[in-house]
């Protein structure tokens, strides 16, 4: 009797385990498009010279070109293993996208995670998008996009500290993180958080080359509600730099949408500061922006995006940004957009992530392109 229920317990174990759901996906997009601006400059540099206008074929008007493999298996219960492996290529140069260290380049430059997801949520491990970047978007009109938007703002904070653009490293919060572990919590009527760790790894220094930030959002009704916060240490380190567990990267932020119908308005409130030298780096940043949906085809959004010095008066930048998009199939979109910034003093907001402009120069970008997805 024994020996036949331990041949049932086997075959009901080997048959839960053939029924388990897997799949692996590869997918990615491709953006390109034309881009003229009225003014350049060869790097982000504070120093930089305004080298005259440009005209060029640029790589992502709405987002970055990439592609990836993701795949996920439902281990029963309601739990499930996932995988990703995604990475930024330029679509004009085939170039990789930019790694950490400075100058370096990597194939899966945006996420490498495994994780494990179910009723409690979900929890990733590996670099990834920071969860910051995800409240930013949900409440920007402009959706945190390559061309004028929360997302070029953002940069341009870190690019009036001197932040080079020639890493992911930025000193103001972070686009992706390197060694995270985020968890994400299930929406409680609306309501949601995430937490992010990331250790450092450095020897003798526990606190080296550590990240940590906390979301919570809200989504309902069409209402989009966000509060960030994000700590970290030895940001933007020179190269061959030590780490020492210097807290200099702190960044808040309060961002509200709202969709009526088809109209959409949204407003934020930012600070970038480095803890450990408040007159060295303290700037604010505001947002609006005001959107209309067309048809489900077409709409229209715009922005306006404003950074200041709090050390220095004189250091202000007011960006303006309109997009039109129309989609003329579930994977193709065609864009037009048209942006104009403002900047005095060391101030060099750029328009579009890629393009950089001279500290202290007013500049007009227009950029016509196409996304397609896969």
């Amino acid at each position: 009797m024994k020996r036949k229920l331990s041949v049932v317990a086997a075959l009901a174990v080997v048959g839960g385990a053939a029924h388990a759901q897997s799949s692996v996906t590869l997918y990615g997009a491709i953006d390109t498009g034309l881009l003229y601006q009225s003014t350049s400059a060869a790097s982000f540099a504070s120093n930089a010279k305004n080298l005259g206008h440009v005209f060029a074929l640029k790589d992502a008007g709405i987002y970055a070109s990439f592609w990836g493999i993701r795949g996920t298996e439902d281990i029963g219960g309601g739990y499930k293993v996932n995988f990703r492996l995604q990475g930024v290529f330029n679509s004009t140069t085939g170039k990789l996208g930019l790694a950490d260290t400075a100058g370096a380049t990597a194939v899966f430059n945006q996420q490498t995670t495994i994780g494990l997801s179910g009723p409690f949520g979900s929890i990733d491990a590996g670099r990834q998008y920071t969860p910051m970047i995800y409240a930013m978007a949900d409440t920007d009109v402009r959706n945190a996009q390559y061309f004028g938007s929360i997302l070029s703002a953002w940069l341009g904070l870190s690019q009036a500290s001197g932040w080079p653009g020639t890493s992911t490293n930025v000193p103001y919060g972070a686009l992706y993180d390197s060694n995270a572990i985020v968890y994400q919590s299930p929406k409680f009527y609306g309501a949601s958080a995430a937490l992010e760790y990331a250790p450092g790894g450095v020897p003798g220094q526990i606190q080296g080359g550590t990240r940590e930030s906390a979301v919570l959002k809200y989504s309902n009704y069409g209402l989009n509600l966000a509060a960030v916060y994000y700590n970290g240490h030895d940001t933007n380190l020179p190269a061959n730099a030590p780490s020492t567990g210097l807290n200099n990267n702190r960044f808040y932020y309060l961002g509200a949408k709202y969709t009526f119908h088809a109209l959409s308005v949204s407003a934020s409130y930012g600070i970038g500061k480095n803890p450990a030298n408040t007159q060295h780096g303290d700037y604010e940043m505001i947002s609006g922006g005001l959107g209309y949906q067309f048809t489900p085809y077409f709409k229209v959004t715009s922005g306006f995006y404003y950074l200041k010095d709090r050390n220095v008066s004189a250091n202000h930048s007011s960006e303006y940004a309109v997009g039109a998009e129309y989609g003329v199939s579930k994977r193709t979109l065609l864009y037009a957009q048209v942006g104009y910034v403002d900047n005095h003093g060391t101030m060099n907001q750029a328009i579009t992530y890629g393009a950089p402009v001279a500290p202290g120069v007013s500049t007009t970008a227009a950029m016509l392109g196409i996304r397609h997805t896969f």
